[in-house]
């Protein structure tokens, strides 16, 4: 019998994985859509980027807790092989698809696939079946024909491969692009405009937007100092690695 506690832990990691190609290709590169761009209410640019790193932090913990489940199971000496642990891979990055087709485009409908297409079911079908019912039926058929161990040298060298894959993912996700000049940041529920405007002091960096409540601004700043802001209030700042650095990816 296939050890079941790595298999599960193999299924989240490609889960996660398969919403940072979510957020990195859709949200950040090709911008077809942000995590609640059909939400009404929601129309501020800043307010869908915030919630676009809401959701890559959720995207940090499944993996996290994916790779946690492998070196686990890897440092108790159990085995897995590899066939069966790329499909659960392939098979968890699908379902992530899937689960965001089903649930995300069709029951809430919250966004689309691509927001401006002339017919955004097809587009929504095609992603559905490519990236999601495909990579599942291919996982499945790998994870069937299973496979002993490979040995403990063999599979090190594959978790670490997947380790940097994983948080190589993360890392992309949180850095802005080259041509963006400006900081975004998002302060603690609670502080006031003039407080806000005293962090921005302290550090040095110019205001260049603000939402009304202070609570998400754009400055000018050195990268240098973008860390400096989480002691004065700041919970996320894009380009300084935080989960929320899609923050960065907007231009406009």
């Amino acid at each position: 019998m296939r050890p079941f506690q790595p298999i599960v832990s193999a299924f989240l990691l490609g889960f996660g994985l398969g919403g940072f190609l979510d957020g990195i290709l859709l949200h950040q590169i090709l911008q077809w859509h942000h995590l609640l761009s059909l939400v009404p209410g929601v129309d501020d640019l800043r307010a869908q980027v915030l919630w676009d790193g809401v959701f890559h932090v959720f995207m940090y913990v499944v993996v996290a807790g994916g790779l946690w489940g492998l070196w686990r199971a890897y440092r108790s000496g159990t085995e897995i092989g590899e066939p069966t642990l790329y499909g659960a891979l392939l098979m968890g990055a699908g379902s992530w698809h899937i689960v965001d087709g089903v649930l995300s485009h069709w029951v809430l409908g919250i966004h689309r696939i691509k927001i401006d297409a002339a017919q955004p079911l097809l587009w929504d079908l095609g992603w559905f079946a490519i990236f999601g019912f495909l990579p599942v039926l291919v996982g499945w058929r790998i994870w069937r024909g299973g496979g002993p161990g490979t040995g403990r040298r063999r599979q090190r060298a594959v978790l670490i491969a997947l380790s940097v894959l994983g948080f190589g993912a993360g890392l992309w996700s949180m850095q802005p692009p080259p041509d963006q000049p400006f900081t975004t940041i998002v302060f603690r529920p609670g502080q006031g405009g003039e407080d806000v405007l005293a962090a921005l002091t302290a550090v040095d960096a110019s205001l260049v937007w603000a939402d009304g409540a202070m609570g998400v601004v754009v400055v000018d700043i050195a990268p240098a100092r973008r860390w400096t802001l989480y002691r004065h209030g700041a919970i996320f700042v894009s380009g300084s690695a935080t989960p929320a650095g899609c923050f960065g990816w907007s231009s406009a």
